[in-house]
């Protein structure tokens, strides 16, 4: 009996490990929640790095003095932003960039390796992780739960993305490589201008529906 009063007095005497009550206090889960990509986030980075892997293989048309050739790709990469957000977006695309970078032939024309970081599409392949962050922050947080599910508003947050960030690093690079005028390198990009608009169409159209079926694919 002595033994157990013991017990409980020693278990009385030990400080409460339990959160104390009061205004600054915050509750269990907080202190407990799970940091970083869950197992859902990591199969979904990489399923969109497949996608974005096998857009590049559709197309591949060389157009432009430059050769840089009209691909699916963007479609892939602004898909992937408007539907994961901007940190698994960013993930997704910065997985398939890795893939390219170690040997598979990931890019477009079945081409690969770090030689395609220094050539002259280097500058659109360089700016697809940032566009897909942007357009997924556009989306999550200018859009927002409400609007996301329109097809205009998802459109105006992709193509924003590709306006601010794809086309100008696609010119630089341009520039850069063949060592011309920016305004020799953006009439080689003016190509891409309606192949852009047709895939931006195609990339509201359907991330508006899939957010109109999982509304909390971005805002759990």
């Amino acid at each position: 009996m002595n033994t157990v009063q013991e017990t409980i007095m020693t278990l009385d005497a030990q400080p409460d490990a339990r959160p104390a009550a009061g205004p600054d206090a915050r509750p269990a889960t907080t202190a407990t929640k799970r940091r970083g990509f869950s197992t859902t986030d990591l199969a979904l980075i990489a399923a969109f790095a497949a996608l974005i892997s096998a857009c590049a293989y559709i197309g591949a048309i060389p157009v432009g003095s430059a050769g840089v050739p009209i691909t699916l790709q963007t479609f892939a990469v602004m898909l992937t932003g408007c539907l994961l957000g901007p940190a698994r977006g960013f993930a997704a695309v910065s997985l398939y960039l890795a893939l390219g970078a170690i040997g598979l032939p990931v890019f477009a024309e079945h081409s690969s390796g770090l030689g395609a970081f220094t050539g002259v599409s280097a500058g659109y392949l360089i700016s697809f992780p940032f566009a897909a962050a942007l357009g997924g922050f556009l989306v999550k947080y200018v859009a927002g739960p409400t609007r996301k599910t329109r097809a205009v508003w998802v459109f105006a947050c992709s193509i924003t993305a590709s306006i601010l960030v794809i086309h100008p690093m696609g010119i630089i690079g341009m520039m850069l490589h063949q060592d011309v005028s920016f305004l020799t390198a953006a009439s080689w990009d003016t190509p891409f201008w309606l192949g852009d608009l047709v895939k931006t169409t195609f990339v509201a159209i359907i991330a508006a529906e899939v957010h109109r079926a999982f509304p909390k694919l971005l805002h759990p």
